[in-house]
């Protein structure tokens, strides 16, 4: 089996996320002897924004792209083979300002691509990345699963329908939440490994 770990936040080692993502892998391995596991963390090698050049190139048949559009897909599409070579990915999500990091939603610009992991046709859009099992290691500071700030969450709901989208909708989420409240900071972390189940 092979895993991919993504890695969004910007908080080096300190991460929660990246504890509660690492703690996922972890158990997969150890539920699946042999497995491979690549570690992307998108800080450290950010993807472009998308500009005109990469646009342009998606849309450009293979070959009749010019050298500059050529350079332009080549984050995207070493992205997509990355994604559909592996059995499972796990994300880790920390939550800024009731979303993903730009750095997440930068992977997710260039490999969120028609007729690569989506495709159109009579019957509507259908994903093309399927069979995958994929793992949201959501943190955030506030309680955000329930309750009243609920409404403000834009982590799960944004990735749930974007990898529904491409095709992947086996998705399991394990939160670390309350992480920066009082009454909640000191067991929240030990709480959402105790929650990871595979």
């Amino acid at each position: 089996m092979k895993i991919l770990h993504l890695i969004s936040s910007s908080r080096g080692g300190a991460s929660n996320s990246l504890q509660l993502g690492n703690a996922i892998v972890e158990k997969l391995q150890a539920a699946h002897a042999g497995s491979a596991v690549v570690h992307h963390n998108l800080t450290a090698t950010p993807f472009p924004h998308l500009e005109e050049a990469h646009l342009q190139s998606f849309f450009t048949p293979q070959e009749q792209r010019s050298a500059e559009q050529a350079e332009a897909v080549a984050h995207s599409d070493a992205a997509i083979a990355e994604l559909k070579s592996a059995d499972v990915i796990v994300i880790g999500v920390p939550m800024y300002n009731f979303t993903i990091p730009s750095t997440l939603k930068t992977w997710i610009d260039h490999i969120a691509r028609a007729g690569q992991t989506f495709s159109y046709s009579e019957h509507g859009p259908e994903g093309l990345v399927k069979g995958k099992k994929v793992y949201l290691a959501i943190a955030s500071g506030g309680v955000y699963s329930e309750g009243p700030m609920q409404q403000f969450d834009f982590t799960e709901r944004y990735l749930r329908a974007t990898l529904g989208f491409m095709g992947m909708t086996d998705v399991s989420v394990i939160r670390a939440e309350g992480l920066n409240m009082p009454h909640l900071k000191d067991t929240a972390m030990q709480k959402a490994l105790e929650n990871i189940v595979l």
